[in-house]
């Protein structure tokens, strides 16, 4: 047979259509490394939203678990509600809370004296929410005032005979459900809501936001309010920032009424310092301010989780600060006890009306003169014969403008 002269491939070459193990790259191994990467991939990213989830979900249990319900409050309420004012139509979606200062001495608060257990209310303000969310009023009421206090239920479960007293005694006589339905009975406005913060949460909350800028006029050196500061603008932390706030005989003429405008410019101050610093569109600034809040307070059923207090930040998040209002319910010396205050009339009850129909207050800053337009408005001290009930005064249906400040003008700029 002759011999076959054809050449052949080596025997060792794969079928045809077979890549060959050496392929080089580009060829099938990169896909399958493509694969394997992207499996990796893959798995970290579901690793981190399942962590992040947790860590979320970890965090808000814990925010949500520092709030605590002031439920013995919730129920006193709803015993009395037959008592208690109902919302005018013209009020639609605004809101009232009640912010409380307790002088609580217990637990924390024992190292600020006074007899363990007791507690007074030296700071209550009503906040008021209009339906638009772009106005809100913030009215002190002064702890001095005298006013007709209903029977409340007392911590033993006696109960209390009604009276004429110090709005102040109705917070010490039956707690934070008694001056509720004093400022009720006295507005007529109704409280939807209400928060009580005491000496140790206020330290906690300023410390939190890094501190709050005030404007000192004076030099202040008081032993007992444990503040030591030059005049001028000064920022204050914890301590410094309570006694500033609690301050009375030492400061100015001694008077309540100038305390609450104290309290009113550190409070202008502290949102002025917020919304500039973007503290709450900041997670990493927003968490201890968040944390701080949160453990501070205490508040009815409809306001103690994380989620009621989180829309209520977005409600005030959205108020210009020029529509933020702070201003002291008109009163004068009470005419039986100088040491005593009592309301200016109409003009308290015309501020009571505005809120309650969801009207916009107006304010001048304290000190200056009305105009004749505006109508007049009692300032600290002032008698009958200045814009009291027996003077000439707007009518029952006028808005006034009242002695006050907004929270957009800085105090040390009015020096």
């Amino acid at each position: 047979m002759a011999e076959d002269d054809t050449e052949h491939p080596p025997t060792d070459t794969p079928p045809s259509g077979v890549p060959p193990t050496d392929a080089p790259p580009g060829g099938t191994g990169r896909p399958r490394r493509r694969r394997r990467w992207l499996m990796i991939t893959a798995g970290a990213v579901a690793f981190l939203l399942v962590a992040g989830g947790l860590l979320a979900w970890i965090a808000y249990r814990k925010l949500d678990g520092n709030i605590r319900t002031d439920s013995a409050t919730d129920r006193l309420l709803a015993k009395l509600e037959a008592e208690r004012p109902s919302r005018t139509a013209g009020a639609g979606g605004a809101e009232n809370i009640l912010l409380i200062g307790s002088d609580d001495r217990s637990g924390a608060n024992g190292s600020y004296g006074g007899e363990a257990g007791t507690q007074r209310s030296d700071t209550t303000i009503l906040l008021h929410l209009a339906a638009d969310r772009r106005h809100a009023t913030a009215v002190s009421v002064p702890r001095d005032v005298m006013v007709d206090v209903p029977a409340c239920e007392k911590p033993d479960g006696t109960r209390s005979k009604p009276g004429l007293m110090q709005f102040n005694w109705a917070f010490e006589t039956g707690g934070p459900a008694c001056s509720i339905r004093t400022v009720e009975q006295l507005s007529g406005i109704r409280i939807d809501h209400y928060v009580i913060l005491d000496f140790s949460g206020f330290k906690t909350m300023v410390d939190a936001i890094g501190g709050v800028e005030v404007c000192v006029p004076q030099p202040i050196h008081d032993k007992d309010a444990k503040l030591d500061l030059p005049a001028g603008r000064q920022t204050l932390h914890g301590e410094q920032a309570l006694g500033y706030v609690r301050a009375r005989e030492s400061l100015g003429d001694g008077s309540d009424t100038q305390r609450m405008g104290r309290q009113q410019q550190f409070l202008a101050s502290l949102i002025r310092k917020v919304e500039s610093q973007g503290v709450l569109l900041n997670p990493a600034r927003l968490w201890p301010v968040l944390d701080a809040a949160t453990s501070s307070v205490r508040a009815d059923g409809g306001l103690s989780s994380l989620g009621a207090l989180y829309d209520l930040t977005q409600d005030l998040r959205g108020i210009p600060t020029g529509n933020v209002v702070f201003l002291t319910a008109p009163r004068r010396p009470y005419r039986y006890d100088s040491d005593r205050d009592e309301f200016v009339q109409p003009q308290t009850g015309q501020l009571f009306a505005a809120l309650r129909d969801d009207r916009p207050v107006a304010v001048r800053p304290p000190g200056s003169a009305p105009s004749a337009a505006a109508g007049g408005v009692a300032g600290p001290g002032a008698g009958p014969s200045a814009g009291s009930a027996e003077a000439a005064s707007p009518s029952a249906g006028a808005s006034p403008t009242f002695e006050g400040r907004t929270a957009d003008v800085d105090a040390c700029a009015q020096h």
